[in-house]
């Protein structure tokens, strides 16, 4: 075994203690040494007893004992995990914690590191409580698609729970004080026990059937899941699922859940919120039906006011009939003598328009005279100029066929030329194109001739 301080435990340590008889051991390496060894030896595991003791720290860390006929021991759980916890353990409490063993080394003292806490048997019943809430949830008794919205004005409100019930007297002080003109009806049914469910379910029957109430709460005040077990079995589950009357269900604390909590239409986290669900605040509901006594009362004040306004407008606009006569008279008047000057000005605006349109029309008439001398002008200029044309046409046409004629083909074969051309029709310009046996065709001025070459002998000089 090594101890942080720097000491080590030989192997020999234990087996001949008088070999090193005058070793030092600092106490805080023998506490740590012996925390090390619980830690080895004890694994984690659930240890049963009841709380004393219990304190809150300021940082949150949860300081208690646990205890049984024959011993106790110190336990503390940390804030990282009692945040989690599902409930506070009081005094009294019977309880299981998930704990490891081990030493507060600078006191010395044995303790429990606690990781989980639960309260006892909560592990068997909590496996019960998931089975069945599972099968009824499957069976579609959790759906909220049944859900039933609450009255919003029950006329009366029923309680299933016990007469000595602490849960009642906060129930009934709550709906006193909220809606005192509700009447209420009271279901008496223990609320721990054994064959609790039952009696409980019978009360919810009664209640639906004898249909004097609007809405009906299921309640109990907190305590362990041993005694808030009637309210999570399948008997009362069906009861509240079958009931016509909408339910509220507040049983325990905040952090307590049940099986009538996911049957009932409205799960509320205590006794004395379910009454504050199902009961209508009396003073608010005076003071609504106060604003809106007011609300009426301005509407019909600013109705009779529009009325009165309108009808003293009708009455400006109601005339006698001889005044309406003399208006419209009036009237009649005044239009003619608009309509006589609207004519009037229409008349001379168009003697306007007619007279500028009449100099427009003389500014722009033509002159037929002048335009028939400059057209015989303009003739005369056409044909002298169409004549000068003709003439210089006439030239170049006679000196063009001059210079045809005598650049013609024709002229040149009668002045005793010929023309060669081969059986493709292609002229000779040379004695290598002229082969023995070949026919060629000759031009001359006085007709054409087929000659055949019988021998050929070029010359190199031109001879003309």
């Amino acid at each position: 075994m090594t101890f942080e301080s720097g000491f080590s435990e030989p192997s020999d340590f234990r087996d001949e203690p008088n070999a090193r008889s005058d070793a030092v051991i600092p106490v805080s390496a023998l506490n740590r040494a012996i925390a090390n060894t619980l830690e080895r030896n004890f694994p984690l595991s659930w240890i049963s007893g009841e709380v004393s003791n219990f304190t809150r720290a300021a940082s949150g860390h949860w300081y208690f004992s646990i205890k049984d006929a024959g011993a106790q021991i110190r336990c503390v759980m940390f804030r990282g995990r009692a945040q989690h916890a599902e409930f506070t353990p009081r005094e009294g409490d019977r309880i299981e914690v998930r704990a490891l063993v081990t030493m507060y080394e600078p006191r010395g003292e044995l303790q429990l590191s606690v990781e989980a806490v639960r309260r006892t048997g909560q592990g068997r019943l909590y496996e019960a409580f998931l089975r069945l809430k599972a099968q009824l949830e499957a069976e579609g008794l959790f759906d909220p698609a049944r859900k039933r919205a609450l009255p919003t004005h029950p006329r009366a409100i029923g309680i299933v729970t016990s007469l000595q019930a602490a849960a009642l007297r906060d129930v009934l002080t709550t709906l006193a004080r909220r809606a005192p003109h509700v009447p209420v009806v009271i279901y008496p049914a223990p609320v721990q026990g054994a064959g609790v469910s039952a009696k409980l379910a019978a009360m919810v029957v009664a209640a639906n059937q004898r249909n004097e109430i609007d809405v009906l709460i299921v309640c109990r005040g907190g305590g362990s899941i041993e005694d808030l077990w009637a309210f999570n079995e399948e008997v009362l589950a069906r009861a509240i699922a079958e009931s016509r009357v909408p339910v509220v269900s507040g049983v325990g604390h905040e952090t307590d859940f049940t099986i009538a909590d996911f049957a009932a239409d409205v799960r509320a986290p205590t006794p004395t919120a379910a009454a504050e669900l199902v009961s209508p605040q009396r003073a608010l509901l005076l003071r609504e039906l106060e604003q809106r006594h007011d609300a009426l009362a301005r509407a019909l004040r600013r109705s009779l006011e529009l009325r009165a306004q309108q009808l003293d407008w009708l009455a400006r606009r109601l005339v006698s009939p001889a005044q309406k006569l003399e208006r419209q008279r009036e009237q009649l008047v005044q239009l003619r003598t608009r309509l006589a000057g609207a004519v009037q000005r229409s008349l001379r605006e168009g003697h306007a328009r007619f007279s500028l349109v009449q100099l427009r029309w003389r500014r722009a008439r033509p002159d037929a005279l002048r335009a028939q001398r400059d057209l015989a002008q303009m003739s005369l200029r056409l044909r002298t100029v169409f004549a000068r044309r003709l003439e210089q046409r006439h030239a170049q046409l006679s000196e063009l066929a001059a210079k045809t004629t005598l650049l013609s083909p024709r002229r040149t074969l009668e002045r005793g030329y010929a023309a060669l051309l081969d059986a493709q029709g292609r002229a000779v310009r040379s004695p290598d194109a002229l082969k023995p046996g070949r026919s060629v065709t000759v031009y001359l001025a006085q007709g054409v001739a087929d000659l055949g070459i019988a021998d050929v002998q070029p010359r190199l000089d031109g001879g003309l």
